[in-house]
């Protein structure tokens, strides 16, 4: 079996051990001083956090459910962990009509749970029109627009809100 790695460099290491056990619903398999990590089955990840860096990283991470039952499955999970979501319903991005929503670390990341419900022939949308709510970009994470404000300058692409495009989001 392969596992997907991340390894974050927080702040923080007791919030983010805390936050990460709630998330992921299991305590670390390993902890140090400076380190903490899990290794999940379910999804396959051997995910990493310490305070050895020199700045925190990573725009979001994201869990792909297979069906509308895991995705279901995960926000009951989240709910129950009383972690505060952002549901976006279903979207329009990077090339997919997705249904989503997202949660936010301690230290501003954000972790995109989705189950992708078909391809579009475009980038992405503004989500809310439909609903009557106010438009906000469907393919950006929360407070994506004030990280990118206060860090060096991104690539564009998907998530990665460009200030010289006329579409909310790329």
């Amino acid at each position: 079996m392969k596992r997907f790695h991340v390894h974050l460099h927080v702040d923080d290491l007791s919030a983010n051990i805390g936050f990460y056990s709630r998330l992921f619903a299991c305590e670390p398999a390993r902890v140090e001083s400076d380190y903490a990590k899990w290794m999940l089955d379910d999804p396959p990840v051997n995910f990493a956090i310490s305070t050895r860096g020199n700045t925190q990283g990573v725009d979001h991470f994201g869990i792909q459910a297979d069906s509308a039952d895991e995705l279901a499955a995960l926000k009951s999970r989240a709910n129950a962990a009383a972690l505060s979501l952002q549901d976006q319903g279903e979207t329009a991005c990077c090339y997919a009509r997705s249904e989503k929503y997202w949660i936010t670390d301690p230290q501003g990341l954000a972790w995109e749970h989705f189950h992708t419900l078909g391809t579009i022939p475009v980038f992405g949308e503004s989500h809310g029109t439909a609903t009557g709510q106010p438009q906000t970009p469907a393919c950006c994470p929360p407070a994506a627009t004030a990280r990118v404000k206060t860090q060096a300058p991104a690539p564009a692409g998907c998530c990665v809100p460009n200030p010289n495009s006329a579409s909310p989001c790329c």
